[in-house]
């Protein structure tokens, strides 16, 4: 096989025809992962919702969006019934104010409230500073039994209530805003 002359055009071709094999490659990978991602990431979200609800027993309705001002992407609330009584709800929050970006939680609370328990869903923080709030907020800065109404879910260095995870604050503020908007979504949703 001949050589080919080492020119602008052929360099240009070669590159071209490359990067077009690798193109094909990567949109080959991803719709072939695409699908699988997707019903994983709903099971973890169906797992979560069931992991914080308040009662275990309790049926999981139709979501209802909530929409708080400043806020651009609305707050998912998952309405727990028993007996045909709204019991709680699993709360689906965020804040893009955390050390590494978007923190996305589900919280579940109670009818009036009450903090029950939380699972991070997504948070791209610092591994051993703020990407211990998967634990922090159950141990030392433990929110569980908690309503945001009677306490004050700031940071004590803010005047608030909950310590914060040790040398990382701005995730502490931007985990206990979402658990705040979690809260006001859902005495909003109740209002309805």
């Amino acid at each position: 096989m001949a050589k080919l002359e080492s020119t602008l055009k052929n360099m240009v071709m070669s590159l071209t025809f490359i990067a077009l094999i690798a193109s094909a490659l990567l949109a080959g990978a991803y719709a072939l992962t695409k699908k699988p991602i997707e019903e994983t990431a709903s099971k973890n979200k169906e797992q979560a919702i069931k992991d914080v609800l308040p009662d275990k027993e309790a049926k999981v309705e139709e979501s209802v969006e909530i929409r708080l001002d400043g806020y651009a992407d609305a707050f998912i609330i998952y309405p727990a019934t028993k007996n045909g009584e709204i019991v709680g709800a699993a709360v689906e929050t965020y804040n893009n104010d955390g050390y590494g970006g978007r923190i996305k939680i589900m919280v579940g609370m109670n009818r009036e409230g009450t903090i029950s328990d939380y699972t991070i869903l997504e948070t791209a923080e610092t591994p051993g500073l703020g990407a211990k709030a998967d634990e922090w907020f159950k141990d030392k800065g433990d929110i569980r039994g908690k309503n945001p109404k009677t306490t004050n879910f700031q940071v004590t260095k803010d005047g608030g209530d909950i310590e914060a995870i040790t040398a990382s604050t701005i995730t502490s503020r931007a985990f206990l805003t979402a658990v705040q908007c979690a809260y006001e979504a859902f005495q909003q949703s109740l209002n309805k």
